[in-house]
């Protein structure tokens, strides 16, 4: 009977979409989350090292107590277009399982078709029987099932894209997290969402849970992004979830590695898979995220799918070429900067889309070049090797909804709830941008003489509090006050400003409140500087941190000086001209040239 099975089983289903491609193709070419949705188990990868510095990717699993092992290969796809998916069993009933999922405009109407395409070969008498007798009128009704599910999300009648059982605690659990729930909102960072956190990670699905992204999930909960950062930063407090550093690789953007605290993060890192090492850096792939506690909600772990092109979204197009071959296939990419590169790692060509013609990328033993335009609407490749090689395209630019260390650490929720979550003594963390902003009081001398040190002190006191509450409204975090002094960052210049011109606009209502006479003196500068540890907590330190101080000195109270980095920050001008403020320059104590810089007045 096994000489008469036929090499490949193959079947092809059909899906018509009333929306395009590209609202359909996140969920359906997030792989990982369509196999959980579909109810596949996860499986096991090991990772073996090749001599030429690739990896290949081995998986171990079981479905319905039948023991699978195969090998992974690298998914194709072209964004928008297609992908390619395929196995190759050594244990089980399968030789190959491959899937291949097309996309094409509607004929009859808006929309798109959806074609799916699986193939099967059997190893065994077994898996001629599995695939004569269901496995395809399984992956049919699969297939209609969840594409049904996200023709629903994607006319805004369901959240996510696909239902899952998600987890259903027992009663003493669940009286365990109302408890923590309680507690998340009683504190000055529940917002009324603990809740609305707590029941969504109770029915999403796994794939989400294994790296929490507040930003991303902010828009999800209908929260307000600072708000969604504070209720997870708390959620932690209260034991209803974890908080890691993730050292993400450039290339790939996977956690290569984690830590559950920034003085047990490495300096640098290995991505064996895209074998390239790399260095930490706090403006881009040092990113604070979150999964559930154990007592909300056990993580298993293990991978529904590695390496789908959801899982990469930055990669617009990753295709195996023959040696000496050259393909190209139907495809456009938005404007932007991208770099083109092997799979594997090693050399790499970068290059600006304007939106027109596309260069061919060819690739070679020891290069990646850019050579003539690619037919209009293609993207065209080009294998000048004599080994097979996968060519990549990617976005170089990092999304934007990544709560980066350099975001997390300005903000006044982590400072106050993680502020033992320090570097190592003697560390150092590069900040590529943050905007400081120092404030003192003018005359505090004069207060206290006048006034007696028992009402002055108080007054100083009250206006800490209402300088860190500005500060914490503006996404910022007071970073240590220095006798009646405060040190303040911002991930944003723009919120910088707009915290000055609040809190001086303010002051008169404050003084009336605290039957007080303080006058607030400020000085923003932005720029890079070093985050260090002192004194037991995350410092800055650097010339950024000098100039900042020095323009403070410049101020005569009441005002906001600023420098010309801020002014020139293109998300200030609109409030900086709206300031009208006046050009000025003076020699700043402690640093050698004059320097030009702006002051505002608030009123």
């Amino acid at each position: 009977m096994l000489t008469d099975m036929p090499r490949t089983y193959r079947r092809r289903f059909t899906h018509a979409f009333d929306h395009p491609v590209e609202t359909v193709w996140p969920a359906l070419a997030d792989t990982a989350r369509f196999n959980e949705a579909a109810g596949f188990p996860k499986h096991r990868i090991r990772e073996e090292a090749q001599p030429d510095g690739s990896i290949r990717l081995f998986a171990e699993g079981a479905v319905k107590g039948v023991e699978l092992a195969w090998e992974e290969f690298p998914v194709e796809w072209v964004m928008g277009q297609w992908f390619w998916h395929w196995r190759v069993f050594s244990k089980g009933p399968f030789a190959t399982i491959g899937a291949m999922v097309t996309f094409e405009p509607r004929e009859d109407g808006p929309g798109c078709l959806c074609h799916y395409e699986v193939g099967a070969t059997p190893r065994t008498g077994f898996g001629w029987v599995i695939l004569n007798w269901g496995f395809f009128a399984r992956a049919e009704n699969d297939f209609r099932s969840l594409c049904g599910q996200v023709a629903e999300w994607a006319e805004g009648v369901a959240r996510v894209p696909y239902r899952v059982p998600g987890h259903a605690p027992s009663a003493a659990e669940r009286m365990r997290i109302d408890a923590m729930v309680r507690r998340l909102e009683a504190s000055p960072y529940g917002h009324g969402l603990g809740q609305t956190l707590v029941d969504w990670v109770l029915a999403a699905q796994e794939v989400d849970l294994v790296r929490i992204r507040p930003l991303a999930l902010a828009p999800l909960l209908g929260a307000e992004p600072r708000a969604m950062v504070e209720t997870m930063l708390q959620a932690v407090r209260e034991g209803l979830l974890q908080q890691r550093w993730d050292l993400l690789c450039p290339r790939c953007r996977g956690a290569k590695l984690a830590a559950d605290g920034l003085d047990r993060l490495p300096e640098r890192a290995h991505c064996a898979a895209c074998n390239v090492d790399y260095e930490r850096d706090f403006a881009r792939n040092v990113e604070l995220t979150f999964t559930p506690a154990p007592a909300l909600r056990p993580v298993y772990d293990g991978e529904y799918c590695l390496g789908g092109p959801m899982t990469t979204p930055h990669v617009m197009a990753q295709v195996r070429l023959d040696p000496r071959a050259a393909r190209d296939w139907p495809g456009e990419l938005p404007p932007g900067p991208y770099r083109a590169r092997e799979l594997r790692g090693g050399p790499y060509a970068e290059f600006e889309h304007d939106g027109g013609a596309l260069p061919t990328v060819a690739l070679a033993e020891d290069a990646v070049t850019l050579g003539a335009p690619a037919p209009p609407g293609r993207i065209a490749f080009r294998n000048d090797d004599s080994t097979p090689r996968y060519a990549v395209i990617e976005r170089r630019d990092w999304a934007i909804d990544a709560l980066t260390a350099e975001r997390a650490t300005a903000l006044h929720a982590f400072r106050d709830l993680c502020a033992a979550d320090t570097l190592r003594p003697g560390d150092g963390a590069g900040i590529s941008q943050v905007a400081l902003m120092f404030t003192d009081l003018k005359g505090s001398t004069r207060l206290y003489r006048s006034a007696g040190d028992a009402p002055a002190y108080a007054a100083v006191r009250s206006h800490f509090v209402y300088l860190a509450d500005h500060v914490r409204r503006h996404d910022g975090a007071v970073v240590k006050t220095m006798g009646d002094a405060v040190l303040a960052a911002f991930a944003e210049p723009r919120d910088a400003l707009a915290c000055a011109v609040a809190i001086q606009r303010g002051m008169d209502a404050f003084n009336l409140r605290e039957q007080s006479a303080l006058v607030v003196k400020i000085g923003i500068h932005t720029g890079a500087c070093l985050a260090v540890t002192l004194n037991r907590r995350l410092d800055y330190f650097g010339q950024t941190v000098n100039l900042a101080a020095r323009l403070q000195d410049q101020s005569r109270g009441g005002d906001i000086v600023f420098s010309e980095a801020v002014r020139a920050d293109p998300t200030v001008r609109a409030l900086a001209d709206a300031l009208s403020p006046t050009h000025e320059c003076a020699e700043l104590r402690g640093i050698d040239e004059a320097i030009a810089f702006w002051r505002a007045s608030a009123s």
